[in-house]
């Protein structure tokens, strides 16, 4: 079965199974509060967060180094401001996993570096400069 079909039907079931079980011990009310809690609270951090990285991409290409690891946070972070604005406590933990930096580190750490490695292969480069000279047999046109 596809993973993708699997997780359209996994997701919401997983989610309905938390919102009756945390419902019925927190109340109806104070479940719906939570969830509008974990979206305002997750979405002001990853903007935080997001501003972070920017700010440390901008440092890296201005050191001249490729912002590898910035790239994909941000993509992560995000990812992660989507997940914290749909409703549910799974998909709010995953968000909530993503934003924070050092969990962000941990699951996206392998894969920048695999970025990283590709740009230092790339470092037989010849700096040069020239001058164009125009000879009197260049202009017979």
């Amino acid at each position: 079965m596809n993973t993708l079909l699997l997780a359209i039907i996994l997701i919401p079931a997983v989610e309905i199974y938390l919102f009756i079980k945390i419902g019925s011990q927190i109340g109806a009310l104070n479940t719906i509060l939570l969830i509008f809690a974990t979206a305002i609270i997750g979405i002001y951090y990853a903007r935080y967060e997001g501003l972070n990285t920017l700010r440390s991409g901008i440092t890296q290409i201005v050191k001249n180094e490729l912002p590898a690891y910035e790239i994909i946070s941000g993509a992560a972070i995000a990812f992660a401001a989507l997940l914290l604005i749909i409703p549910g406590f799974a998909t709010d933990v995953l968000g909530f996993l993503m934003i924070f930096p050092f969990t962000r580190k941990f699951l996206l750490g392998n894969l920048s570096n695999k970025f990283k490695n590709k740009n230092n292969d790339k470092k037989n480069i010849i700096d040069g400069e020239f001058e164009d000279i125009e000879d009197e047999n260049d202009r017979k046109l």
